[in-house]
């Protein structure tokens, strides 16, 4: 099934990656205005290539990227290699405890979905997909990686990650996000024949980044299109950078993103939506706010409300399921939060569809459960649906069955960092006499 290769990455070369949290930058879609401007004040810094600015966005980005490979500041591996990508990490309420998600960087073949060997759970926003296909265009280098899920419960390939990530190419003190992240890379090319081997018979889900996945789909196909008979389907631009992790790990995280209602249609108030739920659900006041994620953790259709200062628990009733008609499989019907959509802002708040509720702007999403309380208590929303998080095997049961879940259904974290690596798609990197003994 899934097909990769081995990668001659570009990195930054020493003595700058002595300093690589200088250099690294949050992926183009999470990264705030106030951190742009930040990093942007580094003449240096990755978010120059991965979230370029100026009238001609990926024309800057370009002149850029040949004045760092001319100067120096980028430099190729000679060797191709699959690269090693640990991020040591905490989490609120258990902050004794270090995870360490293990995975490794390297090219995978772009497919369509329809080949069924990448699988999605969520749709896509055109003018992002435009947005990253031009910047792949321009630069035709991959910018940063999207990570991508494969299912391994045997975990064949954690010794040789242990094995390399003892003799780090770089690792941050610490990330944006609070990750130490540490690279490494295997250039051995037995090991690498047993990496394509085991992927060879698996799916990937692809947990994060699907504007850019689409972005290289785009570009590869109007590639092809260019390249008409002389296609034979080896060139470069037909791979895409991706960040592999097993879903078999305990320590893959996704975390909750919970619903926060900025205003309420028509102008409820509290009582009337109060009102408008109890034919679905079963409301229970609760006396404070804050044990509202251990109060529905591991409980189906369950979910907490911050609604004018008070904190209810607020559960489907079973019967009520039934109900549920959008035009979509079982699977994705069972998710905690399609039962959200549908009988809360679909039946409660009349917003219709999921697609409507796309454009409602009422809504916004936070994954930050104490500023869904300040912000409802500050006034800035009206209310607060927390929300439990999203099981791996919900993941899988959906993308398997071929739907796609509600929109920000998921949160992987800690999210990969730009600036570790980056990869070439040019004809000539084809030609490197490396290349051929993969």
């Amino acid at each position: 099934m899934a097909e990769i290769q081995p990668v001659r990455g570009w990195r930054y070369a020493p003595p700058l990656s002595q300093q690589i949290d200088d250099y690294v930058s949050p992926l183009f879609d999470v990264v705030s205005e106030r951190q742009r401007e930040a990093l942007y004040r580094n003449p240096l810094n990755s978010l120059h290539l991965t979230v370029p600015r100026g009238d001609d966005p990926a024309a800057e980005a370009l002149t850029r990227l040949r004045e760092w490979q001319q100067q120096g500041v980028l430099a190729q591996d000679v060797l191709p290699g699959i690269y090693v990508y640990y991020q040591y990490f905490r989490l609120p309420g258990n902050p004794g405890h270090e995870y360490c998600r293990k995975g490794f960087m390297c090219h995978i073949r772009a497919y369509e979905w329809a080949d069924n060997v990448v699988l999605r759970h969520e749709n896509t926003l055109p003018s992002s997909v435009n947005d990253r296909a031009e910047l792949l265009s321009r630069l035709q280098l991959q910018t940063s990686a999207t990570h991508g899920l494969y299912r391994d419960d045997a975990h064949e390939l954690e010794r040789y990650l242990d094995e390399a990530i003892q003799d780090p190419l770089y690792q941050t003190e610490e990330d944006y996000q609070g990750a130490r992240d540490v690279l490494a890379v295997i250039q051995d090319r037995r090991v690498i024949r047993r990496f394509q081997e085991l992927l060879s018979d698996k799916q990937v889900i692809l947990a994060d980044g699907h504007h850019r996945y689409e972005g290289s789909l785009a570009y590869r196909q109007a590639r092809r299109a260019a390249a008409g008979d002389a296609y034979t389907g080896q060139e470069p631009w037909n791979y895409h950078l991706m960040y592999l992790t097993n879903a078999a790990a305990d320590d893959l995280r996704i975390l909750p993103t919970h619903r926060l209602l900025l205003e309420l249609p028509g102008n409820l108030t509290a009582e009337e939506f109060l009102a408008r739920l109890l034919p679905y659900f079963t409301v229970l006041p609760q006396d404070d706010p804050y044990g509202l994620p251990e109060l529905i953790a591991g409980k189906p259709w369950a979910f907490g409300l911050y609604l004018d200062g008070q904190s209810y628990k607020i559960r489907l009733r079973p019967e009520v399921h039934a109900q549920l008609d959008w035009p979509t499989t079982p699977e994705v019907k069972a998710l905690d939060l399609t039962v959200l959509h549908y009988f809360v802002l679909g039946r409660a708040l009349g917003l219709g569809n999921i697609d409507a509720q796309r454009s409602w702007p009422g809504v916004a999403y936070v994954r930050n459960f104490p500023e869904c309380l300040t912000r409802v208590d500050r006034g800035e929303a009206r209310a607060a649906l927390i929300t439990n998080e999203v099981t791996m095997q919900a993941v899988e049961r959906v993308c398997h069955s071929g739907a796609v879940m509600p929109p920000k259904s998921t949160f992987f974290y800690p999210k990969t960092i730009g600036g570790f690596l980056f990869s070439s798609i040019r004809d000539d990197d084809a030609h490197h006499p490396f290349a051929a003994c993969f």
